[in-house]
């Protein structure tokens, strides 16, 4: 019998190469990355990614000055788009669709994660707002500086949570580490006074323009434009201030990261809730900026509900290996009362209250 008639007589599903074709891209998408199947991972990007190119595309197609209002009406989509996320991941593990790497109800880890994520990433706006002041970037060239920093937050977030996620899986003792690290970082921001930061002083501006061709203005919303060089004569790529603002952002979210990703990995080790609880906080943090810099003063006391937050994250590591594991729940309504205590004293503590002069 010739090959092919063994092939009809195994039925069409092997006969047919397009059917062939199709079983192993199913096969393909149900692989295991991470924990979870390669179809989980990909449907979340896609889903970032599409948000990106509604909001870059669409809504902010023309470069303008995004006002407040603007500003907490996107930044309230996102939010509830995340909260809407988290409902189909909480709903998806109790109908036991989905399980988590370290059995932690992934609903709960997810919304705890995203609050504190959240929270967090409030501190960065002041850092932001610092580096844009710095570089003289118009306001109306800012968003759109922020929603393609995402595109590497979405990278060099991935790559930070993947190697956690080795290291605890390989040595189950980092866990410790991170606590102790959490702990130590929540009572230096309750006890060290901030001090104001230079951004000229900063190594990788100084790095950069030292080793980079670089205009000294704007060129509208480009990152690179050729123009002469004086010392060669020629036609060349210089990168404007909008880059190296862009680069310092991208620079300074990588330092705010280690303090939060330590804090959602002592929450839950599965990577695929720490990586989707990350990037939904960060993705509204971009919209939300532009209301939160006007008023960045009025949240001066929670930096103290962060701290605490952060010595609850990291004891309760101890806590769950020496006395026994607390209950999810329990650290999703510490977390909650935490964050939500800190943002009501600092609105009421400074009420009435000015902006400061930029």
């Amino acid at each position: 019998m010739s090959d092919r008639a063994s092939l009809r007589g195994l039925g069409p599903s092997v006969a047919d190469p397009r059917l062939r074709r199709r079983g192993f891209g199913i096969e393909f998408l149900a692989v295991e990355w991470m924990g979870k199947p390669f179809w989980m991972w990909k449907g979340f990007l896609l889903i970032v990614l599409l948000l990106l190119a509604f909001d870059l595309g669409v809504l902010n197609r023309k470069d303008k000055e995004m006002g407040v209002a603007q500003s907490l009406w996107l930044s309230a989509f996102y939010i509830a788009f995340a909260m809407l996320y988290g409902g189909g991941i909480w709903w998806a593990y109790e109908a036991g669709e989905i399980t988590t790497s370290d059995g932690v109800h992934a609903g709960i880890a997810y919304f705890t994660g995203f609050f504190i994520e959240k929270a967090l990433s409030i501190d960065n706006v002041f850092v932001i707002s610092l580096i844009f002041g710095y570089f003289a970037i118009p306001r109306r060239y800012q968003y759109r500086a922020l929603v393609w920093g995402i595109i590497g937050v979405i990278v060099l977030r991935g790559i930070m949570i993947g190697l956690g996620a080795a290291l605890v899986q390989q040595y189950s003792w980092v866990l410790y580490i991170f606590g102790a690290f959490l702990i130590a970082t929540g009572i230096k921001m309750l006890v060290v006074p901030e001090s104001e930061q230079d951004i000229s002083t900063n190594p990788v501006v100084r790095f950069m323009r030292k080793h980079m061709r670089m205009t000294d203005e704007m060129h509208g919303q480009k990152f690179f434009v050729r123009q002469m060089d004086a010392a060669t004569g020629k036609k060349l790529a210089f990168a404007t201030p909008l880059f190296l603002a862009l680069v310092v952002i991208n620079i300074a979210d990588l330092i705010f990261a280690v303090d939060s990703v330590p804090a959602i990995f002592a929450i839950t080790t599965d990577t695929f809730i720490v990586y989707t609880a990350n990037i939904m906080a960060i993705l509204g943090l971009r919209a939300l900026y532009f209301a939160l810099a006007a008023m960045v003063h009025r949240f001066h006391y929670l930096k103290y509900a962060l701290a605490l937050v952060l010595v609850f994250i990291g004891g309760k590591i101890f806590w769950n290996q020496m006395v026994g594991k607390l209950d999810p729940a329990i650290s999703l309504g510490v977390t909650a009362a935490i964050i939500a205590g800190g943002i009501f004293v600092s609105l009421w503590k400074t009420r009435g209250q000015q902006a400061h002069n930029a």
